[in-house]
């Protein structure tokens, strides 16, 4: 399992932190209600119940598309993992992807849900590949994702060359360099 520090720096990173961005929203041309959804997810406000109920309204409207429901599942469960409801979080990811298993945004936040639960990292570094596989919009952070996953499985070449794409994706980003401080190359 990746370590407490590492753990924290994913969550960081995937915006389940109160003063993070959301990992990757989906934007949403339907209702209102989904599109408040939306951009509730993808700012990095603390979500209150209030605006999780409006990701409830839009479900419930019956007036959305099928990629306007996967859409608005993956926004309320991005939403529900920033209020600390895993579980809640990780089904609505699941849904989305019945939905619409092409949309990259519910694997990576699953992945990312999976990190923050603990215990889980062989199939949140899945989750993450095939996240990247489908383009997801943030790869830089399905990048780093699998790369905490998998050096808590103890493949630390794989996460040093996850880390190193993070940074190179996103060279803004200091945490993705930050980490590859923590790594040696010796040559043999």
């Amino acid at each position: 399992m990746a370590s407490p520090v590492l753990l924290h720096a994913i969550a960081a990173a995937v915006g389940v932190t109160l003063a993070a961005p959301a990992a990757a929203s989906v934007i949403v041309i339907g209702s209102n209600a989904a599109r408040m959804c939306y951009e509730a997810a993808d700012s990095s406000l603390y979500p209150t119940p209030e605006i999780v109920g409006r990701c409830d309204e839009a479900l419930q409207d019956g007036s959305l598309d099928m990629h306007d429901i996967a859409a608005t599942h993956v926004n309320r469960g991005i939403l529900r993992l920033r209020r600390g409801q895993i579980d809640r979080a990780i089904a609505d990811f699941d849904r989305a992807m019945q939905i619409d298993p092409d949309q990259p945004e519910a694997y990576l936040n699953k992945g990312a849900a999976l990190l923050r639960q603990g215990g889980e990292d062989a199939t949140a570094a899945r989750l993450f590949t095939i996240a990247i596989e489908h383009n997801t919009l943030r790869p830089a952070i399905a990048h780093f994702g699998r790369a905490v996953a998998n050096e808590g499985l103890g493949n630390v070449r794989a996460a040093y060359d996850d880390y190193r794409t993070a940074s190179e994706l996103d060279p803004r980003w200091q945490l993705p360099r930050a980490e590859l401080q923590r790594f040696r190359i010796v040559s043999r």
